[in-house]
């Protein structure tokens, strides 16, 4: 018998070997086999009894790790054909997809929790045994009767050092409680709170989701504050309740506190997270509670749609537009488009909420592909926010802020209302300048300026991540006089400190919000009250339900109205858009202020006047005029290196490949190859070849039949270089 495997390394072909007699393999199973001197942990993918290899030469398995597959047949076909249609392999693509845990060696079972406990000693013992130890009598008191793991005898401020020396007295000991999956918690399932009564626009897309028995996938296009939440929870109560699992997906969890606590006060069912804070053994937890149906709801970021279900009943992908759900390195997928695949392999209803949906989703409803839902009035009393644009053209400007929109904010501020400003440029100021020669200081190893972090006394570049002091004085003349050009988020804090001396203003993006569980203390605070002004990047934009926002002003967004990438305008107006919903989402009406050096721009225009519908739909027909995605599909090839040439020669080789296949399908395009919009990153040249086609079959019959060349051109050897199939970003 042979068994072919995936195995974690960046080859695009299986392996084959030769099974011992009497081992037992099965397809999903985990086996040691040995690759280039050293045992690997692979994948199970064929049992079979002829290869196309010398069988004789086949090596043997090493070890069987499990004796009963871990995988699902449904995630396995899931995995062979993301790796088909990316053209990633296979092994790579598994190796991402499965706990780290699980690539190690572990079993796929959960881990005993530790317990204390007091010992029949301990139980007989006396409060004044312990009156010289005050903390070990808290100890003491809080076992009696019970047992306790150490994270909850730390929440009660127990040390560890306490409960060894209760165990050295032998008082108390640590045991072992086998975990146990919850896989009959629809039992007893039922509401945790009283729902709020739907409008009839949500109603009538609760019913249209519900009667769907199988496959189907939903656009639920609704604006800003228009309920999408509720939706989502009613449509989940259903498939609860004939104890199926959901699987819901958010941009970030980190970003979304307030989307999940409303999930867990609504149902009294196990709900499990799914983000990069989990520690190894938590991530394989819930993976193992989703596998084993004992997760009724399922909540995480892109990572999440590769966690296995027992009873799969319907897949939500709230923000369905966010970039963050394409991953950009390594294995470049995009959850979205998976999930779609995986809901129409299991048969379940897929829903993709967003006020700004992808041209592409959008694309899809429009033409029937998708069912389209909408969703036009705000929910309860809340009416739609008034925009207005200011042209801030020989404006005097404090920090990015005119005079009209600090009069505004006062006039709201006073009346008992938050303010939020959105600038999305962290640090004090973009770049540092010389006042008297225009140097600017720049980063060595990218081709970018280094932003200005005046709190931690540092310039960053926000592209590699490196660091340098601030300098005392200009390195081309000697200049002492070094200044910020342009505002960022820490700068408007301290002039809002100045100016707005009697509001408390909080400042939130990456830099503010570095220290676990600050993000959620913030929130907590601007829902009490405790913060009167908002200052934030993107982090502020997503999701949040901030009822005392009336006003919302948006301070710079010009520099995206001219840019190179054709997806640059549908990322504004996706970003406008959902800032500009954080106003006026309760009964109190809301003012968006943009401010502009270009306020006559078509596209701000469409924007302020008519709204993301109308905007998307016009992009739409200029991308068709275009023959651009969704009009036609792309794959990327990215290369970069040391020195300049050494990408460049490599993609000039490979575009030399695909050339003879063009020419039999002239409606493939290669364009390139050609310096990327960055073209110099983290001290890597950077160049791209884009294929660009009608249709997708185009692109796959071309890399199905060049991929294997392209992998044995030399100079692809002194490159780094990669494959984005559906590319979003090109910079």
């Amino acid at each position: 018998m042979i068994c072919t495997l995936a195995l974690p390394v960046p080859l695009r072909r299986h392996f084959d070997y030769q099974i011992p007699e009497s081992w037992q393999v099965e397809v999903g199973c985990r086996v040691k086999a040995p690759f280039r001197n050293k045992d690997k942990i692979g994948l199970v993918i064929e049992v079979k009894t002829t290869s196309e290899f010398d069988i004789a030469k086949l090596k043997s398995l090493t070890e069987v790790i499990d004796t009963q597959p871990i995988v699902p047949p449904a995630m396995l076909k899931l995995f062979q054909w993301a790796s088909d249609y990316y053209h990633h392999p296979i092994g790579d693509v598994i190796a991402q997809a499965l706990p780290a845990l699980l690539k190690q060696g572990e079993p796929d079972q959960l881990k005993p929790t530790p317990l204390w406990q007091l010992t029949p000693l301990g139980l007989q013992a006396e409060p004044s045994q312990f009156k010289r130890s005050p903390k070990q009598l808290i100890a003491w008191s809080l076992l009696k009767g019970k047992s306790l793991t150490s994270s909850e005898l730390n929440l009660a401020e127990v040390s560890s050092a306490t409960l060894n020396a209760l165990a050295k007295k032998g008082l108390a000991e640590k045991t072992q409680q086998q975990a146990l999956y919850q896989r009959d918690w629809y039992t007893d399932f039922g509401l945790s709170e009283t729902k709020p009564e739907l409008n009839s626009e949500q109603a009538v897309a609760v019913a249209s989701i519900n009667s769907a028995d199988k496959f189907a996938c939903y656009l639920l296009e609704g604006v800003t504050g228009s309920g999408k939440t509720e939706v989502y929870l009613n449509l989940i109560e259903h498939v609860l309740s004939q104890g199926k699992q959901a699987l819901v997906l958010v941009p970030e969890i980190g970003l979304t506190p307030q989307t999940v606590a409303r999930f867990k006060s609504r149902f009294n069912v196990p709900i499990y997270l799914v983000h990069s804070e989990l520690t190894d053994r938590e991530r394989l937890d819930t993976w193992l509670h989703g596998r084993e149906g004992s997760a009724a709801i399922v909540i995480g970021t892109r990572s999440a749609i590769f966690t296995p279900t027992r009873h799969l009943g319907i897949i939500i992908i709230d923000e369905e537009h966010d970039s963050s759900f394409k991953q950009q390195e390594m294995f470049r997928y995009h959850a979205r488009d998976l999930a779609v695949m995986r809901a129409m392999r299991e048969q379940v209803p897929i829903v993709l909420g967003s006020a700004t949906p992808s041209l592409e989703s959008l694309n899809n409803a429009l033409t029937g592909k998708y069912h389209h839902l909408s969703l036009k009035q705000r929910a309860g009393n809340a009416q739609h926010a008034r925009h207005y644009l200011q042209d801030i053209k020989n404006v005097s400007l404090s920090a990015g802020l005119s005079p009209q929109l600090m009069e505004l904010m006062h006039k709201h501020l006073k009346q008992g209302n938050q303010v939020m400003l959105f600038l999305n440029r962290r640090g004090y100021a973009p770049a540092l300048l010389c006042h008297e020669c225009g140097w600017l200081a720049k980063c060595q190893r990218c081709d970018a300026f280094y932003t200005w972090h005046q709190g931690d006394n540092a310039m960053i570049c926000h592209h590699c991540n490196s660091h340098r002091s601030v300098p005392y004085q200009c390195e081309d003349c000697g200049s002492t006089q070094l200044v910020g050009a342009g505002v960022g988020t820490e700068q408007l804090e301290q002039t809002l400190a100045e100016l707005f001396s009697q509001y408390k203003a909080v400042r939130i993006d990456r830099d503010s919000t570095r220290r676990k569980g600050s993000l959620a203390d913030y929130l907590d605070g601007i829902q009490k009250g405790e913060y009167q002004i908002l200052i934030g990047t993107q982090m502020l934009a997503k999701g949040h339900h901030f009822p005392d926002v009336t006003l919302v002003g948006i301070l710079d967004v010009d520099s995206s109205l001219f840019s190179s990438d054709f997806r640059a305008p549908e990322k504004l107006a996706q970003l406008f858009t959902q800032v500009a919903g954080r106003a006026g989402r309760a009964s109190k009406p809301g003012q968006v202020v943009l401010q502009s050096h270009h306020p006559e721009h078509y596209l701000l225009q469409d924007l302020v006047n008519n709204g993301y519908q109308d905007f998307a739909r016009s992009a739409l027909t200029e991308r068709q005029d275009a023959l651009l995605p969704p009009f036609s599909f792309q794959a990327l090839f990215r290369a970069e290196a040391t020195y300049a040439n050494l990408p460049l020669t490599f993609l000039e080789e490979m575009k030399a490949i695909f050339e003879p296949y063009v020419q039999q399908y002239p409606q493939i395009e290669l364009i390139g190859p050609m310096p990327a919009i960055m073209e110099r990153r983290a001290g890597k040249y950077r160049f791209q070849l884009l294929i660009q086609a009608p249709n997708r079959a185009l692109i796959a019959g071309l890399l199905g039949s060049c991929m294997s060349e392209v992998e044995k051109i030399k100079s692809g050897l002194k490159v780094r270089w990669s494959l984005d199939i559906d590319p979003t970003d090109f910079i």
